[in-house]
């Protein structure tokens, strides 16, 4: 146990190199400059559409839209959309962004409220800087969950760079890449509690080619969530916890065709996270789950650090039916650590089309406690190598 710690001591420090984000060179387009009052409570929102604007029409080859240090700016939702006339456009934040804090007072465009900040067919975007965005969701966290918004969204863009920010306390998801391809994602903290309802920390859709490195996340959901039309993920060096660990769907909800593949975890640390490396279907869905790996996976007391779940069903009635989304070719390749649940490994399987092309190799999950860790599996084809702690079969 002691060298566990000093294990995950050292990875830590490791993990977050810090990063100085000076005043960018000219062309700059500063929102002061625009009538934006960085008091906290003066409303921004317009400023930073006239930036916006100034920015995405300027033929400057690398214009950047600049949110100065030692301010913070009070923004309503707002939609910052493409394409711009420059191939390279940068968001530089550092300063602090906050939103609302009575869900009541939010202004919303198109009577719309399921995005806070909102980037949309901007290609070659990169943003970056020191600062905060603040989603000040705890007064969200009591509304209906499909009412709430998604703190910063990008969509239908391509070669996007998101890096340096910290993000804390969304009403829902944190960050969400939609339809886009090409995404490098390095050097974020998200932080909201645990109990905070929904608020994943990077939720990934209909994208590709995205590479998430370098992020420590605390959230009341999955740390990072990949659903429907992804392919080619790679993350690697991250700090989940609190949270419900990095996970492959939901999918298969509602009968719905899902597919997500090619996808590679790696040198991640759980800590006091529901799950860790996560797989989770709904009954009676279709499409695949394929080719997905997980390795060098550390973790403290998770309550699941390995799991593949396709009878996943969240707060409603669900019945067992004879289609589920095909989990396929899924490797767990050398996860050590503690855990705090009954099951170290549970891989639960649907008997019409079961888990096939599993690998567990070189895994080492002990009790954090008394009771010695288990291992559950039901309708999974595979095999097992190298250590084997708990005892697992397939």
């Amino acid at each position: 146990m002691v060298i566990m710690k000093m294990s995950i001591s050292i990875f830590v420090a490791l993990l977050l190199p810090s990063l100085i984000f000076s005043t960018p060179d000219f062309p700059v387009f500063n929102v002061v400059d625009y009538g934006a009052v960085g008091d906290g409570w003066t409303d921004a929102t317009n400023a930073f559409i006239k930036t916006w604007e100034a920015t995405c029409t300027s033929s400057s080859s690398s214009p950047t839209m600049y949110v100065p240090s030692g301010d913070t700016f009070l923004l309503h939702p707002i939609k910052l959309e493409g394409p711009c006339v420059s191939p390279a456009v940068t968001i530089q934040i550092n300063g602090n962004i906050t939103a609302p804090r009575e869900p009541s007072r939010w202004r919303c465009y198109d009577k719309r409220c399921d995005k806070w900040i909102h980037l949309k067919h901007v290609d070659g975007l990169t943003v970056h800087g020191n600062g905060t965005i603040n989603g000040c969701g705890h007064k969200w966290w009591r509304v209906n969950d499909r009412l709430r918004p998604t703190a910063f969204e990008i969509s239908h863009s391509k070669n996007i760079r998101l890096t340096g920010l910290s993000f804390k306390d969304s009403p829902r998801m944190h960050i969400h890449f939609e339809k886009s391809k090409s995404a490098r994602v390095t050097n974020i903290t998200i932080d909201a509690p645990g109990e905070s309802p929904n608020t994943d920390g990077i939720h990934v859709s209909g994208s590709r080619d995205v590479f998430i490195d370098y992020c420590q996340i605390g959230t009341g959901d999955d740390c990072i969530s990949i659903v429907d039309g992804c392919s080619h993920l790679n993350i690697s060096n991250i700090i989940c916890g609190p949270g419900h660990g990095i996970s492959i769907g939901s999918l298969g909800k509602h009968g719905s065709n899902d597919n997500v593949e090619d996808i590679f975890v790696s040198d991640v640390l759980f800590v006091n996270s529901t799950n860790g490396a996560r797989i989770k279907t709904w009954q009676g869905g279709k499409g695949h789950a394929s080719n997905i790996i997980f390795e060098r996976i550390w973790t403290q007391d998770s309550y699941n650090p390995i799991i593949i779940d396709q009878f996943y069903c969240d707060g409603e009635h669900c019945t067992e039916h004879d289609s589920a989304v095909q989990v396929s070719n899924v490797t767990f390749r050398h996860v050590h650590g503690t855990s705090q649940g009954e099951f170290a490994v549970k891989l639960d399987c649907s008997a019409s089309i079961p888990c096939t092309g599993i690998v567990l190799e070189d895994i080492d999950i002990r009790s954090g406690y008394k009771d010695q860790a288990r291992a559950y599996t039901s309708n999974v084809q595979g095999v097992v190598m190298g250590l084997n702690i708990p005892q697992t079969h397939l």
